[in-house]
Protein backbone atom coordinates (compact mmCIF):
# COMPACT_ATOMS: atom_id res chain seq x y z
CA UNK A 1 0.00 0.00 0.00
CA UNK A 2 1.14 3.31 -0.79
CA UNK A 3 1.46 6.18 1.87
CA UNK A 4 -1.03 8.05 -0.11
CA UNK A 5 -3.61 5.39 0.20
CA UNK A 6 -2.51 4.91 3.87
CA UNK A 7 -2.74 8.28 4.78
CA UNK A 8 -6.53 8.45 3.53
CA UNK A 9 -7.29 5.24 5.30
CA UNK A 10 -6.70 6.67 8.37
CA UNK A 11 -8.17 9.97 7.69
CA UNK A 12 -11.38 8.08 7.29
CA UNK A 13 -10.89 6.02 10.48
CA UNK A 14 -10.02 8.50 12.66
CA UNK A 15 -13.77 10.46 11.11
CA UNK A 16 -15.18 7.48 12.14
CA UNK A 17 -14.23 7.17 15.71
CA UNK A 18 -14.58 10.67 16.59
CA UNK A 19 -18.26 9.94 15.39
CA UNK A 20 -18.94 7.39 16.98
CA UNK A 21 -17.58 9.25 20.44
CA UNK A 22 -20.27 12.00 19.23
CA UNK A 23 -22.53 9.38 18.66
CA UNK A 24 -22.13 8.01 22.43
CA UNK A 25 -21.26 10.91 24.04
CA UNK A 26 -25.11 11.93 22.39
CA UNK A 27 -26.59 9.14 23.97
CA UNK A 28 -25.16 9.42 27.27
CA UNK A 29 -26.26 12.11 29.64
CA UNK A 30 -24.14 12.70 32.62
CA UNK A 31 -25.80 15.30 35.65
CA UNK A 32 -23.53 16.77 37.94
CA UNK A 33 -24.49 16.83 41.88
CA UNK A 34 -24.94 20.39 41.75
CA UNK A 35 -27.36 20.42 38.97
CA UNK A 36 -30.69 18.57 37.55
CA UNK A 37 -31.44 17.43 34.06
CA UNK A 38 -34.32 17.66 32.64
CA UNK A 39 -34.57 15.28 29.55
CA UNK A 40 -37.87 16.35 27.40
CA UNK A 41 -39.55 14.20 24.43
CA UNK A 42 -41.56 11.05 25.67
CA UNK A 43 -44.39 10.79 27.72
CA UNK A 44 -43.38 9.13 31.10
CA UNK A 45 -45.11 8.75 34.16
CA UNK A 46 -43.82 10.78 37.24
CA UNK A 47 -43.60 9.73 40.89
CA UNK A 48 -46.88 10.63 42.03
CA UNK A 49 -48.47 9.22 38.91
CA UNK A 50 -49.03 12.14 36.78
CA UNK A 51 -47.80 11.78 32.67
CA UNK A 52 -45.25 14.30 31.86
CA UNK A 53 -43.31 15.02 29.12
CA UNK A 54 -39.95 14.74 30.88
CA UNK A 55 -37.99 12.93 32.87
CA UNK A 56 -35.70 14.25 36.03
CA UNK A 57 -32.51 12.96 36.72
CA UNK A 58 -30.37 14.85 40.07
CA UNK A 59 -26.53 12.93 39.81
CA UNK A 60 -25.82 10.21 37.67
CA UNK A 61 -25.92 9.32 34.18
CA UNK A 62 -28.68 8.02 31.74
CA UNK A 63 -29.68 7.24 27.88
CA UNK A 64 -31.45 9.50 25.24
CA UNK A 65 -32.85 9.08 22.36
CA UNK A 66 -31.16 11.33 19.69
CA UNK A 67 -33.39 13.49 18.12
CA UNK A 68 -36.18 12.56 19.83
CA UNK A 69 -35.09 13.84 23.03
CA UNK A 70 -33.34 16.75 24.28
CA UNK A 71 -31.90 17.49 27.55
CA UNK A 72 -32.01 20.62 29.86
CA UNK A 73 -30.13 21.79 33.14
CA UNK A 74 -31.15 23.14 35.94
CA UNK A 75 -28.25 25.02 38.14
CA UNK A 76 -28.98 23.84 41.95
CA UNK A 77 -26.45 26.19 43.04
CA UNK A 78 -27.60 28.90 46.30
CA UNK A 79 -28.30 31.82 45.22
CA UNK A 80 -27.45 35.05 47.99
CA UNK A 81 -30.01 37.70 47.90
CA UNK A 82 -30.00 40.95 49.66
CA UNK A 83 -33.22 41.67 50.80
CA UNK A 84 -34.70 45.44 51.40
CA UNK A 85 -37.84 46.59 53.04
CA UNK A 86 -38.10 50.44 52.90
CA UNK A 87 -41.70 52.03 54.45
CA UNK A 88 -42.81 48.59 55.81
CA UNK A 89 -45.53 49.20 58.42
CA UNK A 90 -45.13 47.38 61.16
CA UNK A 91 -47.86 47.08 64.03
CA UNK A 92 -48.81 50.43 65.09
CA UNK A 93 -48.23 52.14 62.38
CA UNK A 94 -44.44 52.73 62.42
CA UNK A 95 -42.75 52.76 58.70
CA UNK A 96 -39.53 50.36 59.31
CA UNK A 97 -36.32 49.71 57.24
CA UNK A 98 -35.45 46.34 57.30
CA UNK A 99 -32.42 44.45 55.71
CA UNK A 100 -31.69 41.16 55.22
CA UNK A 101 -29.89 38.34 53.44
CA UNK A 102 -31.53 34.79 52.16
CA UNK A 103 -29.71 32.26 50.50
CA UNK A 104 -32.07 30.06 47.89
CA UNK A 105 -31.73 27.47 45.29
CA UNK A 106 -33.60 25.58 43.09
CA UNK A 107 -34.94 22.31 44.98
CA UNK A 108 -34.06 19.00 43.42
CA UNK A 109 -36.46 17.03 46.15
CA UNK A 110 -39.91 15.95 44.41
CA UNK A 111 -42.80 17.13 44.10
CA UNK A 112 -41.27 20.82 44.26
CA UNK A 113 -38.94 19.92 41.45
CA UNK A 114 -41.76 20.13 38.89
CA UNK A 115 -42.77 23.39 39.76
CA UNK A 116 -39.07 24.19 39.22
CA UNK A 117 -39.13 22.69 35.71
CA UNK A 118 -42.10 24.69 35.17
CA UNK A 119 -41.39 27.73 36.01
CA UNK A 120 -37.63 27.65 35.73
CA UNK A 121 -36.57 26.08 33.08
CA UNK A 122 -34.19 28.23 30.59
CA UNK A 123 -34.76 31.11 32.67
CA UNK A 124 -31.69 33.27 33.18
CA UNK A 125 -30.08 33.31 36.39
CA UNK A 126 -30.54 37.25 37.18
CA UNK A 127 -34.51 36.92 36.16
CA UNK A 128 -34.36 33.50 38.76
CA UNK A 129 -32.83 35.54 41.49
CA UNK A 130 -35.30 38.47 41.01
CA UNK A 131 -38.20 36.41 41.37
CA UNK A 132 -36.84 34.84 45.11
CA UNK A 133 -36.12 38.74 46.00
CA UNK A 134 -39.65 39.94 45.22
CA UNK A 135 -41.57 36.75 46.87
CA UNK A 136 -38.94 37.38 49.96
CA UNK A 137 -39.83 41.20 50.15
CA UNK A 138 -43.57 40.51 50.05
CA UNK A 139 -43.49 38.04 52.34
CA UNK A 140 -41.73 40.32 54.46
CA UNK A 141 -44.05 43.12 54.78
CA UNK A 142 -46.98 40.78 55.91
CA UNK A 143 -44.82 39.74 58.79
CA UNK A 144 -43.98 42.99 59.29
CA UNK A 145 -47.66 43.87 59.70
CA UNK A 146 -48.01 41.59 62.21
CA UNK A 147 -44.95 42.54 64.74
CA UNK A 148 -44.47 45.37 66.52
CA UNK A 149 -41.40 47.03 66.10
CA UNK A 150 -39.88 46.09 69.47
CA UNK A 151 -40.23 42.67 68.39
CA UNK A 152 -39.07 43.21 65.52
CA UNK A 153 -35.65 44.56 66.66
CA UNK A 154 -35.84 42.74 70.12
CA UNK A 155 -35.97 38.89 68.84
CA UNK A 156 -34.93 38.60 65.20
CA UNK A 157 -34.34 35.01 65.22
CA UNK A 158 -37.59 34.59 65.97
CA UNK A 159 -38.51 37.60 63.32
CA UNK A 160 -36.50 35.40 60.86
CA UNK A 161 -38.22 32.25 61.68
CA UNK A 162 -41.14 33.99 61.18
CA UNK A 163 -40.46 35.42 57.87
CA UNK A 164 -39.28 31.35 57.01
CA UNK A 165 -42.33 30.22 57.45
CA UNK A 166 -44.41 32.48 55.63
CA UNK A 167 -41.98 32.43 52.51
CA UNK A 168 -41.75 28.63 52.73
CA UNK A 169 -44.83 27.76 50.99
CA UNK A 170 -44.63 30.43 48.33
CA UNK A 171 -41.20 29.42 47.33
CA UNK A 172 -42.24 26.12 47.27
CA UNK A 173 -44.21 26.54 44.40
CA UNK A 174 -42.39 28.25 42.69
CA UNK A 175 -39.63 25.79 43.19
CA UNK A 176 -37.40 27.22 44.81
CA UNK A 177 -36.07 25.92 48.93
CA UNK A 178 -35.23 28.68 50.91
CA UNK A 179 -32.04 27.34 53.18
CA UNK A 180 -31.67 30.35 55.40
CA UNK A 181 -33.20 34.05 56.39
CA UNK A 182 -31.00 36.22 58.45
CA UNK A 183 -32.01 40.09 59.69
CA UNK A 184 -28.88 42.43 59.65
CA UNK A 185 -30.34 45.62 59.96
CA UNK A 186 -34.06 47.33 61.25
CA UNK A 187 -34.15 51.30 61.62
CA UNK A 188 -36.95 53.86 61.24
CA UNK A 189 -37.36 57.51 59.57
CA UNK A 190 -39.25 58.84 62.11
CA UNK A 191 -36.65 57.75 65.05
CA UNK A 192 -39.02 55.60 66.62
CA UNK A 193 -36.66 53.13 67.28
CA UNK A 194 -33.96 55.44 68.48
CA UNK A 195 -36.23 57.14 70.97
CA UNK A 196 -37.34 53.86 72.22
CA UNK A 197 -33.57 53.29 72.63
CA UNK A 198 -32.53 56.78 74.12
CA UNK A 199 -35.78 55.78 76.62
CA UNK A 200 -34.14 52.42 76.98
CA UNK A 201 -30.78 53.92 77.65
CA UNK A 202 -32.44 56.61 80.09
CA UNK A 203 -34.61 54.13 81.94
CA UNK A 204 -31.09 51.63 82.36
CA UNK A 205 -28.79 55.04 83.49
CA UNK A 206 -31.65 55.40 86.01
CA UNK A 207 -31.97 51.68 86.93
CA UNK A 208 -27.91 51.66 87.13
CA UNK A 209 -27.78 55.22 88.98
CA UNK A 210 -30.62 54.06 91.70
CA UNK A 211 -28.49 50.01 91.59
CA UNK A 212 -25.44 52.54 92.21
CA UNK A 213 -26.79 54.56 95.21
CA UNK A 214 -28.11 51.06 96.10
CA UNK A 215 -24.93 49.32 96.35
CA UNK A 216 -23.28 52.57 97.49
CA UNK A 217 -26.03 52.30 100.99
CA UNK A 218 -25.40 48.51 100.86
CA UNK A 219 -21.67 48.88 100.84
CA UNK A 220 -21.99 51.89 103.62
CA UNK A 221 -24.34 49.29 105.68
CA UNK A 222 -21.66 46.95 105.09
CA UNK A 223 -19.13 48.92 106.16
CA UNK A 224 -20.67 50.00 109.25
CA UNK A 225 -21.70 46.07 110.34
CA UNK A 226 -18.52 44.89 109.54
CA UNK A 227 -16.72 47.86 111.68
CA UNK A 228 -19.56 46.70 114.17
CA UNK A 229 -18.83 43.51 114.07
CA UNK A 230 -15.01 43.57 114.58
CA UNK A 231 -15.93 45.80 116.99
CA UNK A 232 -17.79 43.10 118.67
CA UNK A 233 -15.70 40.79 117.53
CA UNK A 234 -12.98 42.02 119.57
CA UNK A 235 -14.90 42.61 122.78
CA UNK A 236 -15.71 38.56 122.47
CA UNK A 237 -11.77 38.36 121.72
CA UNK A 238 -10.77 40.06 124.56
CA UNK A 239 -13.57 38.10 126.48
CA UNK A 240 -12.57 35.03 125.45
CA UNK A 241 -8.58 36.41 126.74
CA UNK A 242 -9.85 37.05 129.88
CA UNK A 243 -12.22 33.26 130.14
CA UNK A 244 -9.14 31.58 129.34
CA UNK A 245 -6.49 33.42 131.31
CA UNK A 246 -8.97 32.67 134.50
CA UNK A 247 -9.38 28.94 132.94
CA UNK A 248 -5.56 29.08 132.87
CA UNK A 249 -4.88 29.97 136.16
CA UNK A 250 -7.48 27.39 137.34
CA UNK A 251 -6.23 25.19 135.58
CA UNK A 252 -2.85 25.86 137.21
CA UNK A 253 -3.87 25.85 140.64
CA UNK A 254 -5.24 22.47 140.49
CA UNK A 255 -2.47 21.08 138.49
CA UNK A 256 -0.18 22.72 141.36
CA UNK A 257 -2.66 21.27 144.33
CA UNK A 258 -2.61 17.97 142.48
CA UNK A 259 1.01 17.85 141.88
CA UNK A 260 1.55 18.59 145.92
CA UNK A 261 -0.46 16.18 146.62
CA UNK A 262 0.84 13.51 144.46
CA UNK A 263 4.14 15.30 146.21
CA UNK A 264 2.61 14.53 149.69
CA UNK A 265 0.97 11.44 148.71
CA UNK A 266 4.60 9.83 147.37
CA UNK A 267 5.64 8.99 150.81
CA UNK A 268 2.29 7.82 151.71
CA UNK A 269 2.47 5.76 148.71
CA UNK A 270 5.89 4.69 149.55
CA UNK A 271 5.40 3.89 152.94
CA UNK A 272 2.08 1.82 152.02
CA UNK A 273 3.97 -0.19 148.80
CA UNK A 274 6.92 -1.37 151.44
CA UNK A 275 4.05 -2.37 153.98
CA UNK A 276 2.41 -3.87 151.53
CA UNK A 277 6.05 -5.20 150.59
CA UNK A 278 6.29 -5.98 153.73
CA UNK A 279 2.90 -8.11 154.51
CA UNK A 280 3.37 -9.93 151.22
CA UNK A 281 6.96 -10.79 151.98
CA UNK A 282 5.49 -11.88 155.61
CA UNK A 283 2.80 -13.46 154.00
CA UNK A 284 5.61 -15.42 151.50
CA UNK A 285 7.33 -16.12 155.09
CA UNK A 286 3.87 -17.86 156.89
CA UNK A 287 3.49 -19.54 153.39
CA UNK A 288 7.02 -20.91 153.77
CA UNK A 289 6.37 -21.60 157.23
CA UNK A 290 3.71 -23.47 157.05
CA UNK A 291 4.97 -25.56 154.56
CA UNK A 292 7.97 -26.06 156.47
CA UNK A 293 6.27 -27.22 159.66
CA UNK A 294 3.79 -29.36 157.25
CA UNK A 295 6.89 -31.04 155.87
CA UNK A 296 8.68 -30.97 158.79
CA UNK A 297 5.92 -31.85 161.74
CA UNK A 298 2.33 -32.21 160.01
CA UNK A 299 3.95 -35.01 157.32
CA UNK A 300 5.71 -36.50 159.88
CA UNK A 301 3.02 -36.27 162.26
CA UNK A 302 0.67 -37.59 159.69
CA UNK A 303 2.26 -40.47 158.56
CA UNK A 304 2.95 -41.63 162.22
CA UNK A 305 -0.38 -41.74 162.78
CA UNK A 306 -1.26 -43.55 160.21
CA UNK A 307 1.71 -46.05 160.97
CA UNK A 308 0.17 -46.10 164.61
CA UNK A 309 -3.21 -46.61 163.04
CA UNK A 310 -1.42 -49.55 161.11
CA UNK A 311 0.10 -50.81 164.39
CA UNK A 312 -3.07 -49.95 166.02
CA UNK A 313 -4.92 -51.85 163.47
CA UNK A 314 -2.43 -54.87 163.77
CA UNK A 315 -2.39 -54.74 167.28
CA UNK A 316 -5.76 -54.81 167.83
CA UNK A 317 -6.28 -57.72 165.20
CA UNK A 318 -3.64 -59.26 166.98
CA UNK A 319 -5.02 -58.80 170.34
CA UNK A 320 -8.95 -59.88 168.91
CA UNK A 321 -7.25 -63.08 167.84
CA UNK A 322 -5.63 -63.42 171.00
CA UNK A 323 -8.49 -63.03 172.73
CA UNK A 324 -10.39 -65.55 170.57
CA UNK A 325 -7.64 -67.98 170.80
CA UNK A 326 -7.70 -67.73 175.02
CA UNK A 327 -11.86 -67.55 175.05
CA UNK A 328 -11.41 -70.62 172.64
CA UNK A 329 -8.94 -72.02 175.37
CA UNK A 330 -10.91 -70.84 177.95
CA UNK A 331 -14.20 -72.68 176.73
CA UNK A 332 -11.85 -76.15 176.13
CA UNK A 333 -10.76 -75.66 179.82
CA UNK A 334 -14.28 -74.77 180.88
CA UNK A 335 -15.87 -77.99 179.30
CA UNK A 336 -12.58 -80.37 180.51
CA UNK A 337 -13.43 -78.54 184.22
CA UNK A 338 -16.69 -79.16 183.81
CA UNK A 339 -16.45 -82.50 182.87
CA UNK A 340 -13.64 -82.95 185.58
CA UNK A 341 -15.50 -82.51 188.75
CA UNK A 342 -14.47 -81.18 191.81
CA UNK A 343 -11.03 -82.32 190.92
CA UNK A 344 -11.27 -80.14 188.17
CA UNK A 345 -12.17 -77.25 190.22
CA UNK A 346 -8.79 -77.53 192.61
CA UNK A 347 -6.70 -77.92 188.93
CA UNK A 348 -8.01 -74.61 188.28
CA UNK A 349 -7.49 -73.06 191.69
CA UNK A 350 -4.21 -74.60 191.48
CA UNK A 351 -3.19 -73.13 188.07
CA UNK A 352 -4.90 -69.86 189.04
CA UNK A 353 -2.86 -69.20 192.63
CA UNK A 354 0.13 -68.77 190.87
CA UNK A 355 -1.28 -65.66 188.99
CA UNK A 356 -3.26 -64.26 192.00
CA UNK A 357 -0.24 -64.27 193.90
CA UNK A 358 1.61 -62.59 191.53
CA UNK A 359 -0.82 -59.83 191.51
CA UNK A 360 -1.30 -59.62 195.09
CA UNK A 361 2.87 -59.49 195.17
CA UNK A 362 2.90 -56.53 192.49
CA UNK A 363 1.02 -54.38 194.59
CA UNK A 364 4.50 -54.54 197.27
CA UNK A 365 6.84 -54.32 194.27
CA UNK A 366 7.65 -50.97 195.32
CA UNK A 367 8.72 -51.51 198.74
CA UNK A 368 12.33 -52.35 199.16
CA UNK A 369 13.19 -54.17 202.55
CA UNK A 370 16.80 -53.91 202.62
CA UNK A 371 17.09 -55.30 206.25
CA UNK A 372 14.56 -56.94 208.43
CA UNK A 373 15.25 -55.99 212.63
CA UNK A 374 13.64 -57.63 215.35
CA UNK A 375 14.13 -56.16 218.82
CA UNK A 376 13.50 -58.75 221.38
CA UNK A 377 13.26 -58.05 224.97
CA UNK A 378 15.65 -60.98 226.15
CA UNK A 379 13.30 -63.79 226.33
CA UNK A 380 13.12 -64.69 222.90
CA UNK A 381 9.92 -64.00 222.42
CA UNK A 382 10.61 -61.66 219.53
CA UNK A 383 12.34 -63.68 217.27
CA UNK A 384 9.43 -66.30 217.68
CA UNK A 385 6.81 -63.77 217.45
CA UNK A 386 8.52 -62.65 214.24
CA UNK A 387 8.09 -65.74 212.68
CA UNK A 388 4.87 -66.65 214.48
CA UNK A 389 3.21 -63.98 211.91
CA UNK A 390 3.94 -65.75 208.77
CA UNK A 391 1.08 -68.17 208.99
CA UNK A 392 -0.92 -65.31 209.92
CA UNK A 393 0.34 -63.63 207.04
CA UNK A 394 -0.42 -66.38 204.67
CA UNK A 395 -4.33 -66.73 206.27
CA UNK A 396 -4.77 -63.12 206.05
CA UNK A 397 -3.61 -63.36 202.17
CA UNK A 398 -6.18 -66.63 201.79
CA UNK A 399 -8.75 -64.21 202.99
CA UNK A 400 -8.25 -61.33 200.97
CA UNK A 401 -8.35 -63.78 198.56
CA UNK A 402 -11.25 -65.06 199.12
CA UNK A 403 -12.90 -61.43 199.68
CA UNK A 404 -11.33 -60.30 195.72
CA UNK A 405 -12.75 -63.71 194.36
CA UNK A 406 -14.95 -64.99 196.44
CA UNK A 407 -12.72 -68.53 196.23
CA UNK A 408 -11.69 -70.32 199.83
CA UNK A 409 -8.68 -71.10 198.46
CA UNK A 410 -7.39 -73.04 201.30
CA UNK A 411 -10.71 -74.84 201.65
CA UNK A 412 -10.73 -75.73 198.28
CA UNK A 413 -7.35 -76.90 198.27
CA UNK A 414 -8.09 -79.50 201.44
CA UNK A 415 -8.29 -82.97 200.04
CA UNK A 416 -12.20 -84.28 198.93
CA UNK A 417 -12.44 -86.84 201.45
CA UNK A 418 -16.21 -87.78 200.33
CA UNK A 419 -15.40 -88.05 196.86
CA UNK A 420 -12.21 -90.28 197.82
CA UNK A 421 -15.06 -92.57 200.23
CA UNK A 422 -17.22 -92.50 197.23
CA UNK A 423 -14.71 -93.83 195.53
CA UNK A 424 -13.37 -96.04 197.72
CA UNK A 425 -16.81 -97.64 198.43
Amino acid sequence: MDPETGLVLGTIGLGVAMALIYVVKSLIVICQPNEMVVITGRKRLTADGRRAGYRLLHGGRTLRVPIVERVARLDLTTLPIEVVVKNAYSKGGIPLIVHGIANVKISARDPVAHNAVERMLEKPFDEVMQIAKDTLEGNLRGVLATLTPEEVNEDRLKFAHVLIEEADEDMKRLGLELDTMKIQNVTDEVNYLDSIGRQQTALILKKARVAEAERFSEAEQTEASARQAAEIAKIQADLAIVEQNNELRVRTAELEAAALAKERAAPVAGEKAKTVAEQDLQQERIALEQRRLEADVLLPARAEREAMEERAKGAAASITEDGRARLFVLGEMIKLYLDGGSEAERIFILNMLPEIIRELSASVEGIDIDRLTVIDSGEGAGVANAAGQFPAAIIKLTEQIENATGVNILSKLGSPAPVAEAETG
